[in-house]
Parts: structure tokens; sequence; C-alpha cells
């Protein structure tokens, strides 16, 4: 396939020679037509085209100098006299680039250069035309503004530029944090259901090992099989948010405070003895608060039954105005020299509310987790 490119046009200094190139050859064609040829056209005329064209061939390099020689050039043609041609022409073309590239002092410098040679000759030499010197003047105005227009209305469309690509980089950074938080979001839900229902099959499974009584055996594979069916439960919901999938109604309630008394059954059954206290008015929770307290003593359980070894459990939900806090304590052989992933994560979820959580180890034995969590959002 061949392959077709455009054409790179010309930048930097040979632009410049180019544009004097062009812009020469414009006023030198200009000034022979109006002559009526090139002998009626002094030498000195030539002289002068010749001078500003190579001023404007250097205009990026010496700004100042370019537009105050080209200036003063078109000024002393005009004095001449010599034939009315497009000599202006390279005026114009250096003042308008100078104001619209920027280069404000080469503008307003080279213009009055210029100006003041045009008017010294207009009023201090032969008599005054302050007609043709406001002609004139205008005329100079109108390029400048000219150049000064394009130079605002370039800069408006770069920063317009700027503020769309800044715009499209937060929206992408804002993308990638909510992919992020949501990642962390579904990692804690995955770890909390897996890990709490699975240590309660691998006690359940354990227990059924070394049980001879049949009786006794087929309890513990029937809580086993309660526990799985949860889990299966429970991962379905999770899964179906990291397919998007759209349902009418959620396939279950999501996990809250009212649900202790079951979660704790569970816990008993894995063999781990829990009390529940509950003090104070039981209002209605924020969702998250809900859900993180839920989560805070699912996962305080889980260790309990994991790393305390025979030991007893206690749960205390109190409800005050401005708070929710949760406090699991165990006597077993639990230790808090070591943060895990269940420790971080019920951290986490408690900062995500505004809350605190603290571990300690119990000066009797055993593990002692503190969470409070604000009602209101700090």
């Amino acid at each position: 396939m061949q392959d077709v490119r455009k054409p790179r046009l010309p930048r930097g200094q040979r632009a410049d020679v180019l544009l004097a190139a062009v812009v020469g050859a414009v006023v030198a064609f200009s000034t022979v037509w109006h002559a009526g040829g090139f002998r009626p056209v002094h030498p000195r005329a030539y002289a002068m085209m010749a001078v500003g064209v190579a001023a404007l061939a250097i205009r990026r390099r010496a700004p100042v100098l370019a537009v105050t020689v080209v200036g003063v050039s078109t000024a002393y043609y005009y004095i001449g006299p010599f034939p009315d041609g497009g000599e202006m022409l390279t005026f114009a073309v250096a003042s308008y680039l100078a104001a619209a590239q920027g280069q404000r002092v080469a503008a307003y410098v080279g213009t009055a250069a210029g100006l003041a040679v045009f008017g010294w000759a207009e009023f201090a030499v032969g008599p005054p035309h302050g007609g043709r010197f406001l002609g004139v003047l205008a005329w100079v105005l109108v390029v400048v503004i000219a150049g000064e227009v394009t130079r605002y209305h370039r800069a408006y469309l770069n920063e317009a530029r700027r503020r769309v690509a800044e715009a499209e980089r937060t929206r992408e950074e804002e993308a990638r944090r909510h992919v992020t938080e949501e990642r962390l979001r579904i990692a804690r839900e995955l770890h909390d259901v897996l890990a709490h229902k699975i240590s309660l099959i691998n006690v359940q499974a354990g227990a059924a090992l070394h049980r001879r009584d049949p009786e006794q055996a087929y309890a513990a594979l029937s809580a086993i099989k309660d526990a799985s069916k949860e889990t299966l439960r429970e991962l379905r919901t999770t899964l179906g948010v990291l397919r998007q999938v759209d349902e009418a109604q959620p396939l279950a309630p999501a996990p809250s405070l009212d649900h202790l008394d079951e979660l704790i059954a569970q816990t008993k059954n894995a063999g781990l003895p829990v009390d529940l206290t509950v003090s104070g008015e039981r209002a209605p929770l924020p969702s998250p608060v809900d859900l993180a307290a839920y989560r805070i003593v699912q996962e305080a359980l889980t260790n309990a039954v994991r790393h305390a070894g025979p030991a007893t459990a206690t749960v205390l939900v109190r409800y005050d105005p401005a708070q929710v806090t949760v406090e699991i304590a165990d006597d077993g052989r639990g230790s808090a020299t070591t943060e895990g992933n269940g420790i971080r994560g019920m951290r986490e979820r408690a900062t995500a509310v505004g809350g605190t959580l603290t571990t300690t180890n119990r000066p009797g034995g055993g593990f002692l987790i503190h969470a409070t969590l604000p009602l209101a959002p700090a």
C-alpha cells in the first residue's frame, strides 16, 4: 500500500526566508507595474525594497531590529518619492507578525520608528501634509490591532485546549480512583464473606473427622452444608456486582446488624460460644455504617474461630445518638502483635465511614477489638 503523507510546511528560519521572498516578489512586481517598467524605477527604490525584505527574513532572530528597519525603509521609500507600489506590504507583514506572535516591543518600536521618520518628512520637510500622515497612522494602527487580536485569539484557543486536556486528565484520574476504590471494596467483601464462612466450614469439617458418633458427624456435615450454601449465596451477590447484572430486586437482604443473631448462631455451631449484648435505643443506621459494623463483627469472630483456640467470645453493640459502637472480645490465645488482612480490612471499613478501630491484647488473656462508627459523615 502506497504511503501517502502530507507535505510538511517549512518552519523557523526557512519559513521566514520563504515569506520574505514572496513578499519581495509581490512588492517588486507591483512597483514595476505602477511605474510602467524597470527603467522608470530609481535604483534607490530597489535598495529600499531589498533592505525591507532582508530585514523581514531575520525577524525571528532580531525582531526589534527587523521591524524597525522595515518601518524606516518603508518610510524613506514613500518620502523618496518613488513610484507607488506594494512597499507598505512589507511593513504591514512585519508589524502584524510581531504583534500576533507576542513580540509587542518589536511591533511598537518598529511602528513608532517608521511613523517618526514619515512624520518628520511630512511636517519638517516641505509643506505639511497632515491628512496623509493621519491616513498612514490609521492604516498602521489597524495592522497592529489586527495582530493583537490574532494573538489574543490564539492564546484563547491554546487555553481552551489546555483546559480540555486538563478536564480529560482529571476525568481519567477520577475514573481510575473510582475503579481502585471499587476494587478494594469488592476485595474486602470477598475476604469477609469467604474468610468467615470457610473458617466455619473448616472447623466443622475437622470436628466431623474426629467424631465417632454418627449423629454428631451428621450434625457437623449439616452445619457445613448450611455454611457453604450461605457462602455461595453471598458470593453470587458479590460477583453479580462484578458482572454488572441489573436486578429488579436484590437476591437477599444486605448484611446488617439486624442479622447478628444468624451470624452468632453460625459461630456457635463452629464451636465458639458467643454472648451478644445490645444496649441503647436501636435507630436506623446509614447503610454504609450498618454494613461496616456487621462486617467488623463478622471478621472479628472469624479471627477468634481461627486463632483463639478453645475460648469464649462476647459481642457488645451500643447505640448512641451520634454513633454506634461495636466491641468484640475473646479469652483465647489471640495476639495483636501482627496485623493481617483481616484487621487491616476492619480498620479500612471503620475509616471509610469516618470511624476508628483499635485492637489490644486483654490483660487476662485474649483479644479485644473496639470500633466507633459515627452516624453522620465526618
